[in-house]
């Protein structure tokens, strides 16, 4: 009942910038937060930056000062700026929406498919 689809990756340069979106969508009842994962060949899903509902941002150490999050979760929207890519940064990177159904249901996490981001030079 909700689906959610990221968009915007693609192939760089080392140093480059990239722009992803995610838009969530369905039967929606709330939104408590949405964000940005990455999977790296060999690597665990790791957390790259999140938005709550009410605007707190977070990031992983390693991205802070090159990525920035922005969108409104009330909106089913989020971005994520990525400058200064390096070659670690390349993953697919998953879009999660942690919303509720109905005012009965518990939050659960939906993901979307992934946009690849390749740095490579």
């Amino acid at each position: 009942q909700v689906q959610v689809v990221e968009s915007g990756g693609d192939v760089v340069q080392p140093g480059g910038s990239l722009r992803l979106s995610c838009a969530a969508s369905g039967s929606i009842f709330s939104i408590n937060a949405m964000a940005w994962y990455r999977q790296a060949p060999g690597k665990q899903r790791e957390l790259v930056a999140g938005i709550s509902k009410v605007g707190a941002t977070m990031y992983a150490e390693s991205v802070k000062g090159r990525f920035t999050i922005s969108g409104d979760t009330s909106k089913n929207t989020i971005y994520l700026q990525m400058n200064g890519l390096k070659p670690e940064d390349m993953a697919v990177y998953y879009c999660n929406t942690r919303a509720r159904l109905s005012e009965e249901d518990p939050q659960s996490d939906y993901w979307g498919q992934g946009t690849q981001v390749t740095v490579s030079s």
